[in-house]
This record gives structure tokens, sequence and C-alpha cells, in this order.
């Protein structure tokens, strides 16, 4: 589309903005009507250990989105000329799954509890048992329930809970809602009317009767909405709340608030059956849409959630990936420094990363272990980030970036076992995130982990709040259209695929590595009880 066209758009309100709240940056990116990112910003931010729990403020929340919309609005005048006040559609993403609860007040009751925390294992054990079907330890309802066992006082005054998507788009609608992905991770769906497992419902209910809580859980969860309907529109109050300047002009349409892994899905057209895709940055996690269920529950290893207009979908979820290499990368660029060198960090990470090009196969006897927070996949409530070596391991900057790269994906290895196991079809696997953005590194490790092609497409970089907004748009153009059948002609009909396939020798290093990784889990466990 040419300059003066997106000039036209985004003066006549046309422009479609996603926002996604990710783990580490908050970013927003504005369409055009023809998909294509036009515009974009950013705020970073971490969370915070607080009293043993991974959180963030509600302050953190509203000064990150405000900021990463203000950095967008800064780059529409700096690149077009023109003051963005006005938009066609909005769309809100975020990490999926944690906890926020309100009173009926509106009060958030107690500290945002993120996926993050690894707290809820008993109560994720009961409810699986109770349900037959996996509630892994970072779902909404298993934050809810542990709450329930520790005898929590707020637990009687919650009057609605939801996930961080949910509380975005709450403040900027009014419009208590899900979308249906997100809300796949907070509570089963029945695939057969869209919503929350109503059987499932009266079993939670019945689980907690002998409580005498004031609500039933069907109150104070939010409305499930899939992909393409309308989730409310922004209201004067939700303008002023994200727009510093008040210049943004209320009424514009948002789409049902997804979470990252829908968003995920849209981004790389991973929404139709025997497709998948993999989001690999601070967490990692694999989606692949099923044709049916699998033959068993696997608690710990694969959750079932949906696509973002409801087909089930197996997902593998690594609380770990790169978060400990960024660590690592900054401390050499510390060391680097002090000898005078002068580089920014992008050269850094690429001089890095591919430095791991170079290494041996099985990374020459070198097991590091991610693990900053716990890792359910391998029964981690807790991590240590630790490194381990034989003695004679050739232990040089190769095989040590090698190694903290293929760390970063064994956890999901062993969940996607499961999957190739159960010989659940999968024809196509397209990967995106931080992982990948080193040109000619991820895509050939991510081949050689999971043993199968992989792919990235063009877009791949702009991921998550480009899927969202995406979604956004789907929800004003989607005119009855399936989701699969928009994105393919509509998003993707030119799309540049990049495909990789599995090297023979880096697939036999990476199991060579796996295996080590495996025995050494017992010295994970060593450090995580005795430090």
């Amino acid at each position: 589309m040419t300059k003066e066209k997106i000039i036209e758009e985004i003066s006549g309100g046309k422009a479609v903005l996603g926002i996604e709240f990710g783990s580490t940056r908050i970013k927003a990116v504005l369409i055009n009507s023809e998909h294509e990112p036009v515009a974009g910003g950013a705020f970073d931010w971490e969370n915070s250990l607080v009293d043993g729990i991974w959180t963030y403020s509600l302050d953190e929340i509203h000064n990150g989105i405000t900021t990463a919309f203000a950095e967008m609005k800064k780059d529409v005048a700096e690149k077009y000329g023109v003051k963005l006040t006005k938009l066609a559609a909005l769309g809100i993403s975020a990490m999926m799954h944690g906890y926020l609860a309100f009173d009926s007040n509106d009060k958030l009751l107690v500290p945002f509890r993120t996926w993050r925390n690894t707290i809820t294992g008993e109560a994720s054990k009961a409810l699986t048992e109770l349900f037959n079907y996996p509630i892994p330890e970072r779902w909404s309802i298993a934050h809810l329930y542990q709450a329930i066992l520790n005898n929590e006082a707020h637990v009687k005054d919650v009057s609605f809970f939801t996930t961080l998507a949910g509380y975005v788009h709450w403040i900027l609608t009014g419009k208590k809602v899900l979308g249906t992905g997100d809300a796949s991770g907070m509570f089963p769906i029945d695939d057969k009317t869209g919503s929350f497992n109503k059987n499932m419902i009266a079993q939670f209910d019945n689980l907690v009767a002998d409580k005498n809580f004031g609500w039933k859980l069907e109150n104070i969860l939010p409305e499930v909405l899939p992909a393409g309907k309308e989730a409310g529109t922004l209201t004067a109050e939700g303008a002023a709340w994200l727009d510093r300047d008040g210049t943004l002009e209320a009424g514009c349409l948002l789409a049902p608030p997804e979470g990252d892994a829908g968003t995920g899905m849209a981004a790389t057209n991973s929404v139709a059956a025997r497709t998948g895709n993999v989001s690999a940055g601070t967490s990692i996690f694999s989606m692949v849409v099923l044709e049916k269920p699998l033959a068993k529950t696997y608690l710990g290893l694969i959750d079932v959630v949906t696509t973002p207009d409801g087909k089930p979908v197996a997902m593998v979820h690594g609380n770990n990936c790169t978060g400990e290499y960024d660590k690592w990368i900054k401390m050499f660029g510390e060391a680097a420094a002090l000898l005078g060198a002068k580089f920014d960090k992008g050269a850094l990470y690429d001089a890095m990363l591919m430095a791991a090009l170079k290494g041996d196969k099985d990374c020459g006897g070198c097991v590091p272990y991610n693990y900053i927070s716990g890792e359910s996949i391998t029964g981690f409530n807790e991590g240590r980030p630790l490194f381990v070596r034989t003695q004679n391991a050739s232990l040089n900057l190769a095989n040590f970036m090698r190694s903290q790269l293929f760390t970063a994906l064994a956890a999901l290895r062993v969940g996607m076992d499961v999957l190739f196991d159960e010989k659940v079809p999968l024809e196509r696997l397209t990967c995106h995130g931080g992982y990948f953005k080193t040109e000619g590194v991820g895509l050939p490790f991510m081949a050689a982990a999971m043993h199968t092609p992989v792919s990235a497409m063009s877009t791949a970089g702009e991921g998550g709040p480009w899927g969202m907004a995406v979604l956004a748009a789907y929800t004003i153009n989607g005119k009855g259209e399936s989701l699969s059948s928009y994105l393919e002609s509509k998003v993707f009909a030119s799309a540049k695929v990049e495909t990789v396939k599995p090297d023979a020798a880096d697939v036999e290093g990476f199991n060579v590595f796996l295996e080590n990784y495996k025995k050494g889990l017992a010295a994970e466990r060593a450090a995580v009880e005795n430090l």
C-alpha cells in the first residue's frame, strides 16, 4: 500500500490496532486495510516476585499500555505526518491464564497472580481428577480453587475474576467478556456450545458447596465470545485511560480479548486442523489443532485449549525459554564493554547466537537448565537456573551458547513427544517469537528438536500484537466467513514462508543433549531443594 493511502486510512479512522501484553514487553501494532503493519510502539517490563508470587501491579499495567500506545502514536506522526485520533477497531491480548479477582466494588482483592506461578499443584491435581480433564497449574480455576484450599479470606468476596486481557478489555469497554481461546485457559470449554462447560461448573459448585460462598462459579466468570463477534466499543472513559493525550475518540469496535496463544495461532495461520505453531520467547508453547480428542489426559504435559474460533487444540507449555540466555548475553556484553567494545544490543545478540552454529552437535557435554521459574512439564514447582558440564566437556563459547539454545527447547520437546507418540497429524508447524529473531539460528535448532520441518513467515517478527490486530480486523470484515478461510484468503495469500528441514546430524545431536538433560534433572532438583 502506498504511503499516501496509508495516510488516508489513518486520518479517516480506518486503521486497526492490536495490543499485546507479553511477559517482557507490551507491544502495539497498527495495521492498514491490507493487514500490513504500518506503525508500532512498545514498553519493556518485567514481572516481580512479591511474597513468593509472580505479579505485575495494576499501575504497571496502566503505565505499560499507555506508554506503548503513546509510542505507537509517535511512530505514526514521524512516519506519516498525521495524528492518530480514531480507530476502526481495537483488540487486546495478553499472557493467558493467571488470576485477577475483584469484589463487587471492582477492587482488586489480591495482587495479580500470573501464569508463571506454580503454587497450585494441589488444586490442579484435584480438579483434573474431578473433571477427568487436564487442569494445569497456570489455569485461572486452579488459582481460585487453591485459594479456597488455602482458606484465603478474599475468596468469599469474589464478584468477578478474569485474565489480564479480560481485565484491560473490561477497563476499555465496561464489558466482562473473553475470547474463546483465552477463556479456554481459565476453565474448560464445551466444544458443542462454545462456552464454559456447564456440567463441570456444576461439579465445581458442588465441590465447594460446604463453604457457603455468596457466589456461583458461572456468575463470576466472564462471558465467552468466539473470534468475529463484536465485544463492545471503546468508551470515553476507556479512551481516556488508554490515551495520555486525551485525543483518541471513543466508539471504535473491540474484538473479543484473546490470549497470546490465540494471537500466535492467528499470526501464523494455524487455526485449521492438522496445523500447529510454536511461540518461543520468555516462555515457550506449541499449539497443535486436533482432528479428534487425545486418547487420554496428560496432566502437566498437554493442555487442551481452543483456537480463537473454538476448535480443540493440544497445547504444550514450557514456563522458561529465552529468559536465562538473555541474562548470559547481557553479562557477556558487560565483559566486552569493559574491554572498550562498542556495539548495539541487536549486534550483540546476533553475534552470540550465531556462535552456537559452530558448536558440537551435542553441545560437547554442556547441560544448562533455564529454570528461572518452575517447570511443570518436568515436575518442578520452583526453578534454579543451573549450568552443569562433565569434567571433560568441551567448554567454549560455541558449545555454551548452543546448549543455552537447546535447553530453551528441551521441556517443549518432552511434551511434544506425547503428541508424536500418539501420532497426532501435523502437516505444518509455524514458528514465531524472539527465539527466531536472529536469522539462520532458531529455525534449524527448532527443526532438530522437533525432528520435523518448521516454517516462519515474513510477518513472524510482529507476532502476537499483529495477530490481535488481524483478529480485530476480522471482527469488522469477516461477515460470516470462517476464521481459517479469512486468514488463508485475506491475510496470508501472498505471505512469504521460509521452511527449514531438520538436519540429521543436528537431530541426533539434540537427542544426545536431551538424554543428558533428562539425566541431569536430579541435579536441578537438588539445587531447588538446597539453594
